[in-house]
């Protein structure tokens, strides 16, 4: 007999386990496990614990959404970062510029003709005084012509604020720089601002005054809207760089604006519109303008033009299509203009489309000039 001690397990096998030979028995030995266990599913996916509901399909969707486009920002920030850098280097100013101090800036323009009354002509938003050629070749025949590149533009040195105040102020010291008496002023689109708000300040040193597809207005001209600040740095700067360095681009807003009348832009063509936008200074004077928008006047002050007694004139392309069917008329009408002058089929860019109907408009107010 054997003793047995207190605790100790009891003789055979312990309850749900096999005893000895079942297993050589062939007898299944496996644990079936709980008897509420789920089958497991196909294709090997885990099975989803009890209690925890499976995530509804478009949740899963939308996590592998915010996956990718997390993906696609940091490959286009990282693409951003790498294109600003390996276009950071600036070009140069053509040779031979002409420049004038005007108060705080250094502005660079052009000059034709040596004889007659003097004619100064102001360009519009994008353009420089290179985009007056056209016209001011025909002009200088009879007349002293003369064009800058304003504050933000072309290769005059850029100063903050980008404003109309400091535009006209520009163009008075201009004017004074040179000692011209009583020049007519001729503005293109925006540059009409800059021309009326010159005539109200000083109207004693304007001999004529022309709108060339142009109303001055500030309405629907002010700053940009809050959208501007989706475009911010890396991107604005990247996207700016794509467009300038696109000759696709440039002759597409070319084309659109300059009409069937003009000739497609050849290399030099592009160039000649690219290159400002190139040099230093000239992406921190493009925000800089953008942030104050295009320069206008309020119309209660632009009618006080009636009472500036020098002639004027108002010019537009019959097809312009960047402001609406009767404003010629408006403008003439708002300004104590004589009835506005329409270029068949030009479009917004007369001075290039049209020059010898516009050299031909600007005679005949010269022809009125004040003395």
């Amino acid at each position: 007999m054997t003793d047995r001690h207190d605790g100790a397990a009891p003789d055979g096998p312990p309850p749900n386990h096999p005893a000895p030979g079942d297993a050589a028995a062939g007898v299944r030995t496996e644990d079936p496990g709980p008897a509420d266990a789920p089958p497991e599913p196909p294709g090997g996916d885990a099975p989803v614990p009890a209690g925890r509901p499976r995530r509804p399909w478009w949740r899963r969707w939308g996590r592998r959404l915010g996956l990718a486009v997390l993906a696609l920002a940091v490959a286009t920030t990282m693409f951003s970062f790498i294109y600003n850098a390996a276009t950071a280097g600036r070009v140069r100013p053509p040779a031979g510029l002409t420049y004038v101090r005007t108060g705080d800036l250094l502005t660079r323009y052009r000059a034709w003709g040596t004889g007659g009354s003097p004619v100064v002509l102001v360009h519009g938003a994008a353009e420089s005084a290179d985009t007056w050629q056209p016209v001011a070749e025909l002009l200088a025949r009879d007349h002293r012509v003369y064009a800058l590149d304003l504050n933000g533009a072309g290769y005059t040195s850029r100063r903050a604020p980008y404003d109309l105040d400091h535009q006209t102020r520009q163009l008075l010291a201009f004017i004074d720089a040179l000692g011209l008496r009583r020049p007519v002023l001729v503005g293109h689109s925006s540059g009409a601002a800059t021309v009326a708000d010159a005539a109200l300040r000083s109207p004693d040193r304007v001999g004529g005054l022309m709108f060339l597809d142009g109303d001055a207005l500030s309405t629907g001209a002010g700053p940009p809207s809050a959208a501007r600040y989706l475009i911010i740095p890396p991107y604005r700067t990247t996207l700016l760089r794509l467009g300038v360095r696109s000759d696709w681009l440039i002759r597409t807003i070319y084309s659109a604006q300059c009409g069937p009348g003009c000739a497609r832009l050849d290399a030099a063509g592009v160039e000649e519109w690219r290159r400002p936008f190139q040099v230093a200074g000239a992406e921190s004077g493009i925000w800089g303008m953008l942030r104050y928008g295009v320069p206008g006047l309020p119309p209660g002050r632009l009618t006080g033009l009636r009472s500036v007694g020098v002639p004027k004139a108002v010019v537009y392309g019959a097809e312009d299509h960047v402001f609406a069917k009767d404003s010629a008329a408006q403008t003439a009408r708002r300004i104590g203009a004589p009835e506005p002058t329409l270029i068949p089929g030009a479009r917004h860019l007369t001075l290039i489309s049209a020059p010898s109907q516009v050299a031909r408009a600007v005679e005949d107010l010269a022809a009125r000039r004040t003395p």
